[in-house]
C-alpha cells in the first residue's frame, strides 16, 4: 500500500468527548453544516465558521465516569438526521439515561470477565434477574426542529436495559440511503468476551445491526423497557428487521455509492487480538417478527444471505483467543482458543473481515492498535491518494513508547475479487505537543468528499474540554 500524507485543520477546540461528526443542510439554509455531537450530550453545529449550541440533552444523560475511574462509554453515542430533515425537521439520538444506573449483570467484572476452557461453567453463562441485574437502559428518541428553530422530543423508540457500561456502539444512528431507514447498530453488551453470547442470539437486541422503519407505526409513544426483541410489543416489532448479528462493539455502519449499487462497512472493536473491518453489498435482513416465530416454533429462521461477523466464536478472522504470558519467556504470549465449539459452529457461516489490524505487529510499515473507532469511505479528489478508498481510526498506537499516547489514520479498498485486503498507514503532520491525542471519531460530509476527525487529550470522559474537530486535507 502506498504511504499517503495528510494535513490535520483544527475546525475546533476545547469541546468534550465528540462522539458524532456528521453534516446536514438546516432547513432554509443552502450550505451543508457540520454537526459534533459530544459523549456528555451536548450537540453543537458549526456554520459560516462559527460554533452554535443545537441541543443540549446532558441533564438527560447519566453521571458518566463517577463508577469507572472516570472512563465510560456510555452517554450520547448516535445522532442522525432523516433524509427529508430539510422538509421535516426529523432528527434522531441514542443515549444512556439519566437515572438508570444499575449494579451491572455481573457486578466486579466490568471489562474483566475472562472464559475459563477447562470450567464449563464460564462458557455457558446465562444473564438472570435482568430487571434487577443491568447497568443502564438505552433510549433511542425521535425529534423535531420546530419552525422557530427550537428542537423538541416527539417520542421515544426504543428502551433497551443493558448488562454493562461498555459496548453501546458509537456513532451508532445512521440513515440506510438504500432502504430509507434508521440503522441502529448495538454493541454486545460489554464486560469482556460476552459472557452470555448475547450477540450471537436472535432474540437478543444486543450484538446487532436492526433497521427501524420510522414511517411505520408513528404513534406508540412510550415503549416498554426490554433486552430481547420479543418482549416488544407487536406493532414495534414490526418496524424492526436485522441485518447482521455477531458484533462485538461497533462504531457506526457507513455506506460507498458504487454505480447503482452500495457497500456497507462496519468495523468490529476486537478482543485483545485484533481489529476488524467488513464489507458487503448483498444481504438478506430478517424481519423481527420471522425472528419470534422461528423461535416459538424452535425453528431455525433462513439465515441464508443474513450477515454474521462471527462473534463471540471469531474475533475477525480468527478463533476469539485468551492470550496468557509464556512464564518461560515473557517476550511470548500463547493464545488459547476461548470458544472452540462456538468457532466451530459459526465458521462456514460468517462475514470474512475485509481487513484487520492487530494489537501487537512486528511489520515495519504497520502499526499496533487498540481499537477502531471510526470507518468512512472516502470520494473527494483532493486526497487522490485515497479517492474512492475506506478510512479508518485507531483510538491509540499500541506500541510501549513513551507518553504522549497518539491515534492511527489508515486506508484500505476494496479488491477486484472482494477477497481480503491489506491496509496502509496515512501520516499526519500536526504537532499535538505533549498532549495526548486519542483519535475518539471519525465523519464525513454528505457526499463523503470531505473528511473530519474528533481527537480527545484524554482516555477519561470525565477529564473535561479536551476536544478538538479537525478536518483531514491535503
Amino acid at each position: 500500500m502506498i504511504k499517503v500524507k495528510v494535513r490535520l485543520r483544527p475546525i475546533v477546540s476545547k469541546l468534550n468527548l465528540p462522539t458524532v461528526l456528521k453534516t446536514t443542510i438546516l432547513p432554509g439554509d443552502s450550505n451543508e453544516s457540520l454537526f459534533i455531537a459530544t459523549q456528555v450530550g451536548e450537540i453543537f453545529y458549526i456554520r459560516n465558521g462559527a460554533i452554535r449550541t443545537f441541543l443540549n440533552i446532558s441533564p438527560r444523560i447519566m453521571k458518566l465516569g463517577v463508577s469507572s475511574g472516570g472512563y465510560d462509554e456510555r452517554g450520547l453515542l448516535g445522532l442522525a438526521f432523516h433524509p427529508e430533515f430539510y422538509y421535516n425537521g426529523l432528527f434522531y439520538l441514542h443515549f444512556s439515561s439519566a437515572g438508570t444506573q444499575g449494579p451491572g449483570a455481573l457486578p466486579g467484572t466490568f471489562e474483566s470477565f475472562k472464559p475459563n476452557p477447562c470450567d464449563p461453567g464460564t462458557l455457558n453463562l446465562k444473564w438472570i434477574n435482568r430487571e434487577t441485574q443491568y447497568d443502564h437502559i438505552d433510549t433511542v428518541e425521535e425529534w423535531m426542529l420546530q419552525s422557530k428553530g427550537q428542537p423538541q422530543k416527539r417520542r421515544t423508540l426504543l428502551n433497551v436495559r443493558r448488562p454493562f457500561l461498555n459496548h453501546n456502539g458509537v456513532n451508532s444512528l445512521n440513515f440506510s440511503p438504500e432502504t430509507g431507514n434508521l440503522v441502529l447498530t448495538t454493541g454486545d453488551g460489554g464486560s469482556g468476551y460476552d459472557p452470555f453470547n448475547l450477540s450471537q442470539d436472535d432474540m437478543e437486541i444486543a450484538g446487532k445491526i436492526i433497521e427501524i422503519d420510522v414511517n411505520k407505526h408513528v404513534f406508540i409513544y412510550d415503549p416498554p423497557v426490554v433486552t430481547r426483541f420479543n418482549e416488544l410489543p407487536a406493532p414495534i416489532q414490526e418496524t424492526l428487521t436485522v441485518i447482521a448479528k455477531g458484533v462485538r462493539n461497533i462504531p457506526g455502519i457507513s455506506y460507498q455509492r458504487l454505480y447503482n449499487q452500495y457497500i456497507k462497512y462496519a468495523g468490529n472493536v476486537g478482543q485483545d487480538l485484533v481489529e476488524s473491518i467488513f464489507s458487503f453489498v448483498h444481504y438478506k435482513p430478517i424481519p423481527v417478527p420471522q425472528l419470534i416465530q422461528a423461535s416459538l416454533m424452535n425453528a431455525e429462521p433462513d439465515q441464508e444471505g443474513f450477515i454474521n461477523f462471527g462473534w463471540r466464536g471469531w474475533e475477525g478472522a480468527f478463533p476469539t483467543s485468551i492470550i496468557r504470558g509464556c512464564s518461560a519467556n515473557p517476550a511470548l504470549d500463547e493464545k488459547t482458543i476461548a470458544y472452540y465449539n462456538e468457532a466451530v459452529k459459526t465458521s462456514v457461516r460468517r462475514l470474512e473481515p475485509l481487513t484487520s489490524y492487530f494489537h501487537k505487529d512486528p511489520r515495519p510499515d504497520k502499526f499496533g492498535g487498540t481499537a477502531l473507532t471510526g470507518v468512512q469511505p472516502y470520494m473527494g479528489n483532493e486526497i487522490p491518494d485515497l479517492t474512492g478508498s475506506v478510512v479508518f481510526t485507531d483510538l491509540a498506537r499500541n506500541e510501549g513508547s513513551p507518553p504522549p499516547v497518539k491515534g492511527v489514520l489508515a486506508y484500505t479498498g476494496i479488491k477486484a475479487d472482494h477477497k481480503p485486503n491489506d491496509f496502509g498507514v496515512i501520516e499526519t503532520d500536526y504537532d499535538f505537543g505533549a498532549q495526548s491525542a486519542y483519535y475518539v471519531s471519525l465523519g464525513t460530509n454528505l457526499d463523503q468528499t470531505k473528511l473530519f476527525l474528533g481527537v480527545y487529550g484524554s482516555m477519561k470522559v470525565a477529564d473535561r474540554n479536551q476536544g478538538t474537530v479537525f478536518e483531514i486535507v491535503p
